[in-house]
């Protein structure tokens, strides 16, 4: 009988991030658009690439995943080091087209993308998922019971909650409240809440070279969008989207 290959050694890496980005109906199609273009311009920029340098290693694992009820891995796991393989990804990941992705399930997608870590070639020193959101997850198992469990893993879950004032029925109008309370966590967890347009690309730029460095947020210096450190809320309903879906299917 053959044996079976060997897996060949991880690549050991400062950080693993999952970009982990809603493309669910309720974006619309010019929010995606400029959604999209805020992370093809972050790897671009100098000051990403300087937060990547400045690791023990100096390179990190990046793979970008598009989700709604379901989750789509659109572009695998890329060792970055530098500016030349920083912009391979950004050009990479512009030629995708966008997509859509009915229902939002935070859950289905922490789970997916704690997959994505096991599976994949690198071994990072520090393992976070990089999710963002404009609304509560409404399908899948509670968002809480994902997170806990991906949070026992040693995984970091950051949060970026999209808030930008035209409410639909899947809508919650404290959204930023329900990312702290239900969705992120882990050492160091934070978000960092969009509720402009305008501002997606200072966002993700701002969040992404947080999330390289490793920073404690209470270090940093104060700044216009400004990060919230995780805190302890007690009371805050975490089945919101859940029960509001309910609604919907019982009218």
């Amino acid at each position: 009988m053959g044996s079976t290959p060997a897996r060949p050694d991880p690549v050991a890496v400062d950080l693993e991030l999952v970009l982990a980005v809603d493309v669910s109906y309720s974006m619309e199609m010019h929010e995606q658009q400029i959604q999209r273009q805020g992370y093809v311009d972050a790897f671009l920029q100098p000051e990403l690439i300087s937060a990547l340098q400045s690791g023990p290693l100096g390179r990190i694992a990046v793979t970008y995943v598009e989700w709604g009820g379901s989750a789509v891995q659109v572009l695998p796991w890329t060792l970055i080091d530098g500016p030349g393989a920083a912009a391979q990804f950004a050009e990479a990941l512009r030629r995708q087209p966008i997509r859509r992705i009915s229902f939002t399930s935070i859950s289905n997608t922490l789970i997916f993308a704690r997959q994505l870590f096991q599976i994949g070639p690198f071994q990072g020193t520090r393992r976070v998922i990089d999710i963002s959101g404009d609304g509560p997850n409404n399908a899948g198992v509670p968002a809480p019971v994902a997170r806990n469990s991906t949070v026992a893993q040693g995984i970091v879950i950051d949060g970026l909650p999209i808030m930008l004032m035209h409410p639909d029925s899947a809508s919650i109008p404290d959204l930023d409240v329900y990312y702290e309370e239900c969705v992120i966590g882990g050492d160091g967890a934070f978000l960092l809440k969009v509720s402009d347009v305008s501002h997606f690309a200072d966002a993700i730029l701002r969040k992404l070279v947080v999330e390289i460095l490793g920073a404690e947020v209470s270090e940093l210096r104060p700044i216009d969008l400004p990060l919230r450190r995780v805190v302890d809320r007690q009371g805050y309903n975490c089945f919101v989207g859940e029960e509001m879906q309910e609604r919907r299917i019982g009218q």
